[in-house]
């Protein structure tokens, strides 16, 4: 099974698509990117781009979860309404393929990749670069939380 993990943004959305290998049931990175959208752009524009980078990334790599990061509550409102209309173009464009969605809190991700509820954001990174084998020049800090929220799924899946 294929999961497509998100970290959800406006600005920079992590996307990462993860299988498990069939020899050693090890999860393995099958492709990941940071997708940009520039802040020169009208807000409905780049929501637009978020949707069609999905799409593409669904039709192309087929997988059958959107693992997807909750929102966190924060004191700037309207990054998150903007983070909250990204989210829900990715999860419309999910919905449209048919697939499985799984919903992670930040807390369930950290237990999920450390073992540790309020493990910060290093430990998180550094589990990740340890359980699956990831190119350390590429990764964005965005590719890296798409890739734990996807091991999440598969765990709590049990895929």
């Amino acid at each position: 099974m294929r999961v497509l993990g998100i970290d959800p943004g406006y600005e920079r959305l992590g996307i990462a698509v993860l299988e498990k290998d069939k020899t050693d049931r090890r999860e393995q990175v099958i492709f990941s990117e940071c997708f940009k959208t520039s802040a020169e752009l009208d807000f409905n524009e780049r929501l637009f781009l978020i949707g069609e980078e999905i799409k593409r990334v669904i039709k192309k790599y087929q997988p059958g979860v959107l693992a997807i990061e909750t929102l966190f509550l924060t004191t700037n409102q309207k990054t998150v309404m903007h983070v909250a209309e990204a989210r829900g173009v990715v999860i419309y464009e999910a919905a449209c393929a048919n697939l499985k969605i799984f919903e992670a809190s930040p807390p369930q991700i950290k237990i999920a990749t450390t073992g540790y509820g309020k493990a910060n954001k290093e430990q998180v990174m550094k589990m990740v670069k340890i359980l699956v084998k990831i190119d350390e020049e590429k990764k964005s800090d965005d590719e890296l939380d798409a890739i734990a929220i996807a091991l999440t799924a598969f765990a709590h899946l049990k895929c």
